[in-house]
């Protein structure tokens, strides 16, 4: 995506790029390759550095209300130090890993309304421009992939996804926030849940995934929340639909739940508790949740809501968040 306009520290004349991504879906942990391509821009100037920014869109609990915003989960340098000619034309290849949780935006290529981006950032002469977005897609690892295939063919269904400013207590999470996925409940546990919120945290060693469910309350008694975690490694060989029915079964049959509304402890404001999603797709499916999409509008207004995201995105610096790495 080539920056819209100049850099503006610098004026007219100033270097332009384009950032391109290799083709594909990356998966957590994997590597984000690509090239940056710059163009001088009538005089010639010294770079000082070319940096990446992994940027998502997170959304904020604050009382009763809630915001959403821009968080960097990830810093590279990938060049610098070098001039640039007024007419030449130069291209930084760069190979960076992606943190292991890096969330998910699409399952078997159906978006899930998740927002993420790598945002380009130029050094030069002293001056410093961050340019524009590039939209980043994330596949899931194959662990991820069979406990959402299994929970698709036990008779769940997606509701939606998104991204939660905050911490789980008790789990070995790293960045600061975590990714929802919230499902609805099959058949067989309609009249126990409102909905199951699945998250995934994934490291070198395996996955951690926490299920969250919303209980109904009963006639002497209110609803609340149960939790439960599994670890599971990436690449286990497992009856995943036997195995998934009993996580969900020990979830929602317990008497007394593995949680409480703090389960997710947001740091900065306290307990954080989900809330709507940044885009929702219906997915559903005997051979998985992302099968077939019910409802072919749904879907589209995510890809269109993800898009105009990025086109928007020209000014303003994402959340000081990630760690540079050379």
């Amino acid at each position: 995506m080539v920056f819209r306009r100049l850099l503006g520290s610098l004026g007219v004349g100033g270097p332009t790029v384009d950032t391109v991504l290799d083709e594909g879906a990356v998966r957590p942990g994997g590597t984000l390759a690509g090239q940056v391509r710059l163009r001088g821009g009538g005089a010639g100037f010294d770079v000082e550095h070319v940096t990446l920014e992994l940027v998502a869109r997170v959304e904020a609990e604050h009382g009763e209300g809630e915001s959403e915003g821009l968080v960097a989960f990830g810093r590279f340098t990938v060049g610098g130090g070098f001039r640039l000619g007024g007419d030449e034309e130069r291209s930084v290849p760069f190979a960076v890993p992606l943190p292991w949780e890096t969330p998910v935006t699409e399952l078997y290529g159906q978006p899930l309304g998740i927002v993420l981006g790598v945002r380009t950032g130029l050094s030069v002469a002293g001056a410093r421009d961050s340019g524009d977005l590039d939209p980043l897609t994330v596949r899931p690892l194959p662990a991820q992939e069979a406990v959402l295939e299994a929970l698709g063919q036990l008779g769940f269904g997606f509701r939606s996804a998104d991204l939660e400013y905050g911490r789980i207590g008790g789990t070995g999470q790293q960045l600061p926030f975590y990714q929802e996925i919230e499902i609805t409940p099959s058949p067989r546990y309609a009249h126990q849940v409102n909905e199951i919120e699945v998250t995934f945290l994934a490291g070198p060693a395996g996955l951690e995934v926490v299920l969250e469910a919303d209980k109904r309350g009963g006639p002497l008694s209110g609803g609340h929340d149960a939790l439960t975690r599994v670890t599971v490694g990436h690449h286990d060989t497992r009856d995943w639909n036997t195995e998934v029915d009993g996580w969900i079964r020990q979830l929602v049959e317990h008497r007394e739940a593995y949680g409480s509304h703090g389960a997710h402890y947001d740091e900065r404001h306290g307990d954080g508790r989900s809330g709507p999603g940044v885009g929702t797709a219906a997915v559903a499916g005997a051979a998985g949740l992302a099968v077939g999409v019910a409802g072919g509008l749904v879907a589209a207004e995510v890809v269109d809501e993800v898009g105009d995201f990025f086109e928007g995105e020209d000014e303003g610096d994402a959340a000081e968040s990630g760690d540079d790495e050379g």
